[in-house]
């Protein structure tokens, strides 16, 4: 399964994955990303070069825990950023921006998702178990 993303998705998600992989600069009243959060960073960012080629369903499941991490993490960005300076402030609206693009790949994820779990559910005529979301492969 191929999930398309375009350049702005990209940017916006490896600026959150670094922000939260750069200990030194946890954002206004942001906390340290803990290291469950770190780790799926570390994992999503050499993906970051293109579209996603998911193979499993288990690895669909992945990738759309790390982008909803980044997905959040732009989310506080964007209300920290309305509330101390102003909705059409440059910042805010590249905030909005970053948000947004973030979201949009993490519902596209997240449809991928859907249809990998039906599909499973249709060839095996059971649910979609941890064993096959590991295991069922789905071709590009």
């Amino acid at each position: 399964m191929i999930v398309h993303c375009n350049f702005e998705e990209l940017t916006a998600l490896k600026a959150g994955a670094r922000h939260i992989l750069d200990e030194d600069a946890p954002g206004q009243g942001m906390v340290a990303a803990p290291p469950e959060a770190r780790e799926r960073m570390a994992s999503l960012m050499p993906r970051l070069g293109g579209d996603f080629s998911i193979t499993t369903l288990a690895e669909q499941r992945s990738l759309h825990r790390a982008v909803t991490v980044i997905v959040e993490l732009h989310r506080i960005e964007l209300e920290v950023t309305v509330t101390a300076t102003h909705p059409a402030d440059e910042g805010a609206v590249a905030a909005y921006f970053d948000f947004a693009h973030a979201l949009s790949v993490q519902s596209r994820l997240a449809e991928v998702g859907r249809e990998m779990e039906a599909l499973i559910e249709l060839v095996t005529g059971g649910p979609a178990t941890d064993r096959l979301a590991s295991e069922f492969v789905f071709p590009d």
